[in-house]
């Protein structure tokens, strides 16, 4: 396989990643045959896929437009994965221009193509670092050096904790995100559930054992465990609900919606 001039050495790109799947699925062009792969076999079980992701990009650009219409103007978004038209700096630069975002992800592609979309921009940066060890996140120089977390920041947690297995404990390092935000934060976040998806448990458990068949389990939780990551913060309306019922821009009208938009949860919780 020839490797592309955009993807960095040491990178095994016979191995199918989550960000460049996700990048496929949103029309993305920085995907390998074997990320097109997994997609297409993950589809046949959730041929909603795209959909999907689609309504989770319409709700964080929402919640970003929210977070600066209540004077928050700094932004880091972990898990952030490949950069693609209407990310977090975009939309949140053209509400207010001092807008500051950090983005983080664990992924080297990812990491790479952020660092070449935001070369020139001095109010956005990309850490490599892992959802799973907070303390390295809020502490490493890229975010230390661009975002002062004395000040509320908006946390996004989009379509990233389904990827985290229980046994990771994603409780604690979400619980030391929420501690380590000033009072007046926000985080924003999407979850993958069975609950919404219009298929069978067993339909749709099908995509399931494709993720975990390329070691990146997909974990689908309850609304329950989703809710339970926003402790200590107060719901913004209208609470934890459908990605498109979030804050729409027009009437949601579930008739003329692909019904695989309304999968999985999404919400914004603000720290008092």
């Amino acid at each position: 396989m020839e490797r592309p001039a955009w993807a960095p050495r040491g990178i095994d790109i016979s191995v199918p990643s989550v960000s460049r799947m996700y990048d496929f699925y949103l029309g993305g062009s920085h995907n390998f045959e074997v990320d097109r792969e997994a997609a297409r076999k993950a589809m046949e079980f959730m041929p909603g896929l795209p959909k999907i992701m689609q309504a989770n990009r319409a709700f964080m650009r929402r919640a970003v437009r929210y977070a600066v219409s209540e004077g928050i103007t700094q932004f880091l978004d972990i898990g952030s994965g490949i950069p693609t038209f209407g990310n977090v700096h975009e939309v949140a630069q053209a509400a207010d221009p001092e807008a500051r975002v950090a983005y983080v992800d664990h992924d080297p592609v990812a990491v790479a193509h952020s660092q070449a979309v935001l070369d020139g921009n001095d109010r956005a940066v990309i850490a490599a670092a892992d959802l799973r060890r907070p303390h390295e996140i809020v502490k490493s120089p890229e975010v230390c050096g661009l975002l002062d977390l004395d000040r509320p920041v908006a946390l996004l947690l989009v379509a990233v904790l389904h990827f985290i297995e229980d046994s990771d404990d994603p409780q604690t390092a979400v619980a030391e995100l929420r501690e380590a935000l000033a009072p007046g934060s926000l985080i924003v976040l999407t979850h993958a559930s069975y609950e919404g998806i219009p298929l069978t448990r067993e339909e749709a458990g099908g995509t399931v054992e494709v993720y975990k068949s390329i070691r990146n389990p997909l974990v689908m939780r309850s609304r329950d465990e989703i809710a339970s990551f926003f402790e200590g913060y107060e719901m913004v309306e209208p609470g934890l609900v459908s990605m498109p019922h979030w804050r729409p821009d027009t009437p949601v009208a579930a008739e003329q919606e692909d019904p695989f938009a309304f999968s999985g949860f999404a919400g914004v919780g603000r720290k008092a």
